[in-house]
């Protein structure tokens, strides 16, 4: 598995990256031997950066992801949480549920609803969700932490929050800062106006649309800053464009169901699965570090990586190109010299015709 450095620190992820909201019982239940063995799989496979947050199940992410890496050297993985959402005793106003009252549903997570998010920014509130997400995760470091939606506290976030991260950052508490957001304007201004080393852009530079493009990749670019690319399959919409799929965790408008499948039909005569062309294509942006994708079980990793093994031939992109389906000016991947299955280089081992490490974005 190629590996790649964040912006201008010593942070190594892996091309491909696992997201453990699934194993926080995203939509439906996952047992713990289940989620082990998802992680377990997802190591097998070369896979060495993992993200996980507070909001995924209440901390259940965090438990189990602590729980699946806690007998492997700390030096060998790369561990990202996120900050801006704090776990408190539920007491009936929260987030639909009072404590011990049905599941958290309303947030899409099977968990009990015995606790509940509160919203804060504050410098405080970064390191007190930062030392409850260590505990969960029994780490005593993490790797990456994330200003987490930061879409209606964005002065906040920008005041108080992300100089607390700073400072962390400054203190070697953490390795990499940055945001985490399903929107390019906000992060794009975080890239201007703070030194933020990453974004995690979700859903918004995927196959289908491009919104990143306009400003968030390039201004990354400029400034070596790197891009986490999460939501590469639009809420499961470049996993199968049937009837019912969903977009933005809804139903699918007819028009952008109408242009999933024309994307479909284009992969599907070069004879390359859709999923595994949606999972190519940011990584041909200079920017875009790592593709990050949720499973909850071993099959799905398996299916991931074996998507992103399948050769996906350049006549392919023209083709898209060809049909309006992606700009003239739209960087994508070259085809791979080195075939994913081959044994995982080591972090400290750079990607195959990368720059020096002061270089990598």
């Amino acid at each position: 598995m190629r590996t790649r450095t964040l912006g201008r620190t010593d942070v190594e992820v892996t091309e491909l990256s696992y997201g453990a909201a699934g194993i926080g019982n995203l939509y439906r239940p996952v047992t713990d031997k289940e989620a082990a063995a998802a992680i377990d799989a997802a190591w097998d496979a070369g896979i060495r950066t993992f993200d996980t947050a507070p909001h995924y199940g209440l901390g259940l992410s965090e438990r189990r992801l602590g729980e699946a890496l806690r007998d492997r050297p700390r030096e060998s993985y790369t561990v990202s949480t996120k900050v801006g959402r704090l776990l408190v005793p539920a007491d009936g106003d929260g987030d639909g549920h009072g404590a011990g009252d049905g599941d958290d549903l309303a947030n899409g997570f099977a968990v009990p609803a015995t606790l509940r998010r509160v919203w804060d920014f504050s410098a405080d509130g970064v390191r007190r969700s930062l030392e409850a997400s260590l505990h969960r995760l029994g780490l005593d470091r993490v790797d990456i932490v994330l200003l987490h939606d930061p879409d209606d506290h964005a002065e906040q976030a920008l005041d108080e929050a992300y100089p607390a991260l700073e400072r962390l950052r400054g203190e070697g508490v953490v390795g990499a800062i940055g945001v985490g957001m399903n929107q390019s304007a906000l992060p794009t201004r975080f890239l201007r106006e703070t030194d933020i080393d990453v974004v995690l852009l979700a859903g918004r530079y995927t196959l289908l649309e491009q919104e990143g493009l306009t400003e968030l990749l390039p201004e990354a670019a400029a400034r070596g800053r790197s891009v986490l690319a999460g939501g590469v399959l639009n809420s499961g919409l470049l996993a199968e464009p049937a009837p019912g799929a969903t977009y933005d965790y809804a139903p699918a408008p007819e028009p952008v169901l109408d242009r999933a499948r024309r994307l479909k039909a284009v992969t599907e005569r070069h004879g390359v699965p859709l999923r595994a062309a949606a999972l190519h294509f940011p990584l041909g942006h200079p920017a875009v570090a790592s593709v990050l994708t949720g499973a909850r079980s071993t099959d799905e990793v398996r299916d991931t990586v074996e998507q992103l093994r399948a050769p996906v031939p350049a006549a392919l992109w023209d083709e898209l190109r060809a049909e309006g389906l992606l700009a003239p000016d739209v960087p994508v991947p070259t085809p791979r010299t080195t075939p994913l299955d081959t044994p995982h280089a080591p972090l400290d081992t750079p990607l195959e015709g990368s720059p020096s490490p002061t270089e990598r974005s």
